[in-house]
């Protein structure tokens, strides 16, 4: 009976959307009459509400929506939607304010004299027009009012024209700042959650470890990474309409004809060429800018974007008039005094330190409030003009509330299609297909491609993502990031836009355009940049890095980014590193045979043998590598024999776990049927022999694992076995190798801190002496803390530690104070002789030596990547390893 209230809840979902319904209310509503309506069956013919679901039942499906709810208002930790009404303002405030024609009208004038320039300038201004505004409606009329009566004007082909309108302004859904991308994001974290869950859970199923290594969990997905991900194929997709319009203008020249600029190109024309790009360029670094190198949050960028598009909104809404530009160079000067005061000084009300602190912070005040002259000012205007601010705050409104309300009916409808055992249903249908991940990748995107004949991208993100999502995450054989998988739905939704008969964009185009230019025409060439958008999707498919790549990077070069040490790192820092051994090899051996010679004889013999073992252990690290590699060829050696046994006995143990568990649920339903005196002979035999049919199947799947499988299994597993040890000696070698060195120079670095220190250590004598008890204890503890910050420096503070504690009590012990003080004084003595002759001897040699491994043999224990070793590492780890063969 779930599957029949499965059906009734696709069945009203599909009648509401068709009629038209909105979708708001569509999703939600078909939700609740099947959960209703399966609540009112179960109690009527079950005596329980509950009876006519997979799962749970009405009030669980209640407890989500509350729970869904909740999260998506409450949740401090769910700000990714934040971003969504700072992004719509921005879009609406800048087609409001006529900066999207300016740039339609001068692009132009500027490509028209190249062959297919005026479709090519679309493309470029609806490039723009994407990373700023991402609005489809506005950008689709805009370009559509203003490019085409010129593009037939000049004799374009009308297929030709209304194609490349159409296309270039669905470039916003997929070049960031997107509202797709941010909903997308919010989809995928918690797809990524429960995909981390069911990979855990068939790693301890596989293996029976119940701890997975954390390199094979889930990468998910942040606003911020979406944004970064979608960037490079947005490019592409561009430099793809611009080479089609390109080529179709040699191939067929009638087509696309070159179009003159019937002015000058002088110098005003350049002005106006400036004024036009510059701010919307300015506009696109301050938002994306900032998110690349780390600077803001997107919600933050969101916001920079909206008081950036409402400054230049105010002075394009006055443009001509006296003081036009006067908010905006204000805001210039501002803010750019506000990034120099940030890189030159420290400002912290809290830590005044002197005057240069005072004028600095007077500074900042005097920046920041200009800055906000300019933001009020704009603001009035933008509200006094053509009460342009109240329009386009209404329209935000009106949109942000539209995309709340369907993420609520969608949280809806899912937990609803979850409750009648949906998600089980698609995932036994896709895991169930032969050819595995990129089958199952294949039929996913071939049917939200189909959905975008008839839904929009909303409905399609958050309706088809939470479902078939942790299913394609999980899948340990592909081990994709979430990131690629949310880049490659957005471009794939993107197409929702232009696939006829609901495609909105064909809508938009088709309310503006004249009456020569029939709707056959519309759809012929929207046809054709369909088929350039399924290319574009198939190249970012292919090319992972395209995507993965910028993620990565921006990550590993942040502020947060992980150390050298992380073990999701080691992978792609280690193949890096064999390669600068391979070419750098007799370079480091001669830097550790330097090394090597050197005296230590006069050290502490703690410091000569820690030093002797690091030098020993840099040595090794060679034939280390090779023991690594050996090991990494033996089982590259093995897996193409031992992967298709693996893949056929995975999964027939997936099958006998299924039968396991309707073994259990037969099981349970046979013997309350035993227990229960209403129910027929007849109906307890059929149930019976369902349980002994099962039991059957669980053994005839059970004979088709090969007897020797747990040999092959134990072999290939002492292989993977083996590299694994041999990479963890190699890690703790170089680790040892590196750390001694690194604390050596520590050490030595802080021989001037110690040299000063005498002072503090003669003069504690006089205090255990003279001074009273409490007044000495507090006297040393402040010695001990200055010795803290001196690498080296334990067993000084160990004695007067001690020293310290025997002048506690009502008796201080004055003589074995003195004593122990004494002995500091002996350590110290010590230590100063052989730290100064090893600054002046050893320290030159082994900052060089440092030098030389720092970023090889040294490189785990390094606190952050360089730009370069982050670059590398990134592009390893933006392609996708198979890591199924460790389950």
């Amino acid at each position: 009976m779930e599957l029949f209230f499965l059906a009734v809840l696709v069945l009203l979902m599909v009648v509401a959307l068709t009629s038209g319904f909105p979708v708001a209310f569509a999703l939600p509503g078909s939700a609740i009459l099947s959960i209703a309506l399966a609540a009112l069956c179960g109690v009527i013919f079950a005596g329980d509400a509950s009876a006519y679901f997979a799962s749970g039942g009405p009030l669980e499906w209640l407890s989500a929506g509350v729970t869904n709810f909740r999260s998506l208002y409450w949740d401090v930790e769910r700000d990714t939607l934040i971003a969504i009404p700072l992004f719509v303002f921005m879009g609406i405030m800048l087609q409001r304010s006529k900066i999207a024609e300016d740039l339609l009208v001068t692009m132009a004038q500027l490509f028209g004299p190249i062959p297919g320039g005026l479709g090519m300038s679309v493309v470029f201004v609806g490039a723009l027009l994407a990373a700023t505004t991402g609005i489809v409606g506005a950008t689709v009329i805009a370009m559509g009012l203003i490019s085409l009566p010129a593009m037939l004007r000049h004799n374009y082909s009308k297929p030709l024209a209304t194609g490349t309108i159409c296309a270039s302004g669905t470039l916003g859904q997929i070049i960031p700042p997107s509202i797709v991308l941010i909903i997308l994001a919010d989809q995928l974290s918690s797809a990524a959650d429960q995909a981390s869950t069911a990979r855990k859970a068939e790693f301890k199923d596989a293996t029976g470890e119940f701890s997975m290594p954390s390199e094979f969990d889930i990468t998910s997905a942040s606003a911020g990474d979406m944004f970064m991900g979608a960037f490079l194929p947005g490019l592409v997709l561009v430099a793809i309409y611009m080479t089609y319009i390109l080529v179709s203008a040699l191939i067929k020249p009638e087509s696309a004809p070159p179009v003159h600029h019937e002015g000058k190109y002088d110098r005003q024309f350049v002005l106006r060429v400036f004024l036009a790009l510059i701010p919307p360029l300015t506009l696109i670094f301050a938002v994306l800018g900032s998110i690349i190198m780390g600077v803001a949050t997107v919600n933050q960028a969101g916001a920079i974007g909206a008081v950036g598009a409402m400054i230049m909104g105010g002075y394009r809404l006055t443009a001509g008039k006296r003081l036009a530009y006067v908010p905006a160079v204000l805001a210039l000067i501002s803010t750019a005094a506000i990034l120099v005061l940030l890189a030159t000084t420290t400002i912290n009300v809290k830590n005044i330190g002197g005057t240069g602190d005072v004028l600095a912070i007077a500074a900042a005040g005097v920046a920041v409030a200009g800055l906000m002259i300019a933001v009020v000012w704009s603001a009035w205007r933008s509200f006094k003009i053509n009460d342009t601010l109240s329009g386009v705050m209404i329209e935000t409104a009106k949109t942000t509330s539209m995309v709340f309300i369907i993420l609520i009916g969608a949280a809806m409808l899912t937990s609803a299609f979850r409750g009648f055992g949906g998600e089980e249903l698609v995932k036994e249908f896709l895991t169930g297909l032969p050819g595995g991940f990129w089958t199952q990748f294949i039929v996913v995107m071939a049917v939200i491609f189909l959905l975008g004949f008839f839904l929009d991208f909303i409905e399609i993100a958050v309706v088809v993502v939470p479902i078939v999502a942790p299913i394609l995450l999980a899948d340990p054989s592909a081990n994709i990031t979430a990131v690629w998988l949310g880049v490659m739905v957005g471009l794939n939704i993107q197409t929702s836009f232009l696939t006829p008969p609901f495609g909105f964009a064909l809508f938009y185009l088709r309310g503006v355009a004249p009456p020569s230019v029939k709707t056959l025409q519309i759809y012929r060439g929207a046809a054709a940049f369909i088929a350039l958008q399924l290319i574009g999707l198939a190249v970012a498919g292919a090319f992972p890095s395209l995507i993965n790549y910028l993620p990565y990077r921006t990550y590993l070069t942040s502020e947060t980014a992980p150390p050298p040490q992380n073990p999701r790192l080691q992978q792609c820092i280690e193949e890096h590193l064999f390669t600068i051994y391979d070419e750098q090899g007799d370079a480091l051996r001669a830097a550790i045979s330097e090394a090597g010679a050197l005296d230590f004889s006069y050290l502490p013999e703690e410091q000569q043998r820690a030093m002797r073992e690091s030098l020993k252990k840099a040595s090794a690290t060679f034939a280390l590598v090779e023991e690594v590699r050996k090991a990494e060829r033996a089982v590259t050696e093995a897996s193409p024999s031992y992967r298709p046994q693996h893949v056929r006995v995975r999964d027939t143990q997936k099958e006998i776990r299924k039968v396991e568990a309707e073994i259990k649920d037969a099981g349970q339903t046979f013997r309350r049927a035993q227990n229960d005196e209403d129910v027929s002979q007849e109906r307890v035999e059929r149930l019976r022999g369902r349980t002994e049919a099962l039991q059957a199947q669980k053994s005839a799947l059970q004979s088709e694992i090969p007897r020797e499988w747990e040999e092959v299994r134990k072999r290939y597993v002492e292989l993977t076995e083996a590299e694994k040890k041999a990479r963890l000696a190699y890690r703790r070698n170089v680790d040892g190798a590196y750390e001694p060195l690194a604390t050596f120079l520590t050490i030595l670095e802080s021989t001037e801190g110690l040299r000063n220190f005498e002072a503090t250590l003669r003069s504690l004598e006089s205090v255990i002496a003279e001074a009273p008890a409490e007044q000495a204890m507090d006297t040393i503890k402040d010695a001990e803390r200055e010795l803290d910050k001196l690498a080296g420096a334990s067993d000084i503070k160990s004695r007067l530690s001690k020293a310290r504690r025997a002048l506690k009590g009502d008796e201080p012990e004055r003589d074995e104070a003195a004593d122990f003080l004494r002995q500091a004084r002996e350590i110290f003595a010590d230590e100063l002789v052989w730290r100064k002759r090893a600054s002046d001897e050893l320290a030159p040699m082994l900052r060089k030596y440092n030098q030389a491994i720092k970023h090889s043999i040294g490189l785990r224990l390094q606190t952050r990547l360089t730009t370069d070793e982050a670059e590398t590492v990134a592009a390893c780890q933006s392609s996708h390893r198979d890591i199924s063969l460790n389950f």
